[in-house]
């Protein structure tokens, strides 16, 4: 579901952020170009997926002498998004990340992500990785000339996607 909402927020809409925020249900909540979505928390699979991508990308990383993360702003206070997980040239230490080498979303049903990336190619983010727990499959996308085009593997890791599809200990599709 789908809402915009024009011009104020209305009191009880505040409010209800108000509360979504004090309880820490916000974190995954981001905002396009002054548009806030509301993002539902993670199914278990995706925490459980997060983690199998992440140990199974570890020796890539560090070879390549990259910093990974978890969910993390791209962006400004005004226009940012939270990929489930991020690789950085440098330790990321700020709140507002304006970019990052590889940006990595676990799909979800209906999610947002692939309408995400003409936001990430604008921020400088160098390669776009998705994962889907359901279909068990994974998608490198690397820098075209005007977009992100599609790739067998990482040219930032060197990790192909047979490898990583392989490599992931899948959870249950339930």
């Amino acid at each position: 579901m789908t809402a915009v909402l024009m011009h104020e927020t209305p009191a009880v809409l505040q409010e209800w952020l108000d509360r979504r925020r004090a309880l820490g249900q916000d974190g995954f909540d981001e905002v396009w170009d002054g548009v806030y979505h509301v993002v539902p928390m993670a199914h278990g699979r995706q925490g459980a997926t997060e983690h199998e991508v992440a140990f199974a990308l570890r020796p890539f990383v560090k070879a390549a002498g990259l910093r990974s993360s978890g969910p993390i702003n791209i962006g400004g206070p005004h226009d940012y998004r939270v990929p489930d997980g991020a690789l950085f040239r440098a330790p990321e230490t700020a709140l507002w990340n304006p970019t990052a080498a590889v940006v990595i979303e676990v799909l979800s049903p209906d999610d947002e992500s692939r309408l995400k990336f003409d936001f990430y190619f604008r921020a400088g983010v160098e390669e776009v990785l998705l994962v889907d727990p359901l279909e068990r499959t994974v998608e490198w996308f690397v820098r075209g000339d005007t977009a992100f085009v599609a790739a067998d593997r990482s040219a930032l890791l060197g990790v192909s996607t047979v490898y990583l599809t392989d490599g992931i200990e899948w959870p249950d599709r339930g």
